[in-house]
């Protein structure tokens, strides 16, 4: 018999947040002090990212602590993103300290560390002197200035203005049409991992990235139990976007960068394929950049932000992400509070679940799949309270993720590096709790901690995975649905 509507909107207020995708939020001069992150955490904030291309490491490691300290607080594992700045391309500086460029007017990107004017300045990467070709394109502060080349040679590029305008000192060039010869790591970038190594972070995110081969120093200098996450925030990696998923751990949808290498029109598609690539290979994905930019200055969204946050949570995202908003804006606790508000309301939506299962995601031929698949069955066959998933690796949370499973899911661990990792995994909830040893023992903690942090209540049904031998990682092969009591809080400790 299916599950009644008036049964799924009871057992929907039995998930402690009401939603199952997941809000990372930016930490920054707005809202790095412990009584902001504890108003952003009150407000919805799942995780939070450390942007170290600003800020000094002395300010990072006191948000790392003060977030550390909020976990033992709210009683809840927080996940940290530590996001590498990578390589900037800049030009070089002007005699006036700026210039202008003439609409559909010459003008030399070159090696000669003069000081530029209206017709030429310094491109001090050499780099690009030997790579780039007649046609191609060069975007300078964010795509304001669009440059043609005509001629490149090892020491001049002689570009035509397609859209010129004000340049000045040291403005960002972004190269959309040719692989860029440099690695996606610079050393700044190695000094900020291994800070963040050192501070017990549980995400890198990977700036830069445009081939496979980019992901492997920064897996070199992470060491074992840190996630990558990388950003497609370049066209060249969307070439080989299906290499790039399979070694990284989890992928962010760059759209500001991406915004700028693109067309503007191109972005929403390719957002969908990034979202759905990701999500079949049952790794987490988040959609990043200009969600609510209007409310870095404005208490409400605009209809369009709104509109935007509800497609990626409709397409389903692991996590939507918050940047200057919440960062370095005026409002950064009601912008949390807000993609919270648009988020619970899509998922109560009545074709949120088809939306969200639109994708098809079939399990592939192993044990641990077809579990996974079938926990979404049962849960949609049968009145289940909440999956909860024995891990220590979180592998078999992410399988069941992937199905996108209409019940919340428990997912219990004796890692904390574990529990916090899944914090920007769809539908997982993670407590960090002692390992189990046995069948009887997995089915009475299961309960306990199901009645303990709200997944049921007697006379629910619980699902139960895990992988015997217990501890063993990738080993799924245990399903069990059991039926709550009352009498179950009666166990013992976590």
């Amino acid at each position: 018999m299916q599950t009644s509507n008036a049964q799924k909107t009871t057992l929907a207020k039995l998930d402690p947040r009401g939603r199952k995708v997941k809000i990372l939020a930016t930490v920054g001069p707005a809202s790095r002090d412990r009584e902001m992150l504890a108003k952003l955490v009150k407000a919805g904030a799942d995780a939070f990212r450390v942007n170290m291309s600003h800020g000094e490491h002395a300010d990072h490691a006191e948000t790392i602590r003060s977030i550390r300290a909020l976990e033992k607080e709210f009683g809840k594992p927080i996940a940290i993103l530590a996001d590498l700045q990578g390589p900037k391309l800049r030009v070089g500086k002007f005699k006036d300290g700026q210039a202008v460029i003439r609409h559909s007017g010459h003008f030399t990107l070159d090696r000669n560390p003069e000081p530029g004017d209206e017709n030429r300045v310094e491109l001090p990467h050499p780099e690009l002197f030997g790579i780039l070709e007649k046609g191609q394109r060069l975007l300078i502060n964010d795509g304001k200035i669009r440059l043609r080349v005509i001629r490149a040679d090892a020491n001049e590029i002689l570009c035509s203005a397609e859209v010129g305008g004000v340049i000045s000192d040291r403005k960002g060039v972004n190269v959309p049409d040719a692989e860029v010869p440099i690695p996606a790591m610079t050393e700044k970038d190695r000094k900020d991992l291994a800070f963040a190594v050192e501070q017990g972070v549980d995400w890198i995110g990977l700036s830069f990235v445009q081939r496979p081969e980019d992901l492997a120093e920064a897996r070199k200098l992470m060491g074992p139990g840190i996630a990558l996450c990388a950003k497609i925030e370049k066209p060249m990696a969307v070439r080989r976007l299906g290499e790039i998923i399979e070694l990284s751990d989890g992928i962010m949808v760059a759209r500001g960068d991406l915004g700028v290498e693109l067309e503007p029109q191109e972005v929403p598609p390719l957002q969908k394929k990034i979202v759905n690539a990701t999500r079949m290979a049952g790794k987490p994905v988040i959609v990043a950049t200009q969600m609510l930019e209007s409310m870095i200055e404005s208490p409400t969204p605009t209809r369009a932000e709104v509109s935007d946050v509800a497609n990626a949570v409709y397409d389903g995202a692991d996590a939507v992400m918050l940047s200057a908003e919440s960062a370095a804006g005026e409002w950064p606790e009601e912008s949390v509070a807000m993609m919270d508000k648009i988020a619970v309301q899509v998922e109560r939506s009545e074709d949120y679940k088809a939306r969200v299962r639109f994708l098809d995601t079939p399990p592939d031929a192993t044990t641990a799949d077809a579990l996974s698949h079938a926990c979404m069955t049962i849960a949609d066959t049968v009145s289940i309270s909440a999956i909860t998933v024995f891990t220590s690796s979180g592998s078999t949370a992410r399988r069941v993720a992937r199905e996108r499973p209409d019940t919340p899911m428990l997912v219990l661990t004796p890692s904390m590096r574990t529990a916090r990792r899944v914090g920007l995994l769809w539908g997982a909830h993670a407590v960090a709790t002692k390992d189990i040893g046995s069948f009887e023992e997995m089915i009475a903690k299961g309960k306990r901690m199901a009645l303990r942090h709200g997944f049921g209540k007697a006379g629910n049904k619980l699902i139960a995975l895990a992988g015997v031998p217990f501890g063993t990682p990738g080993a799924t092969n245990l399903l069990h649905v059991v039926t709550l009591h009352g009498d179950e809080l009666k166990g013992f400790g976590e």
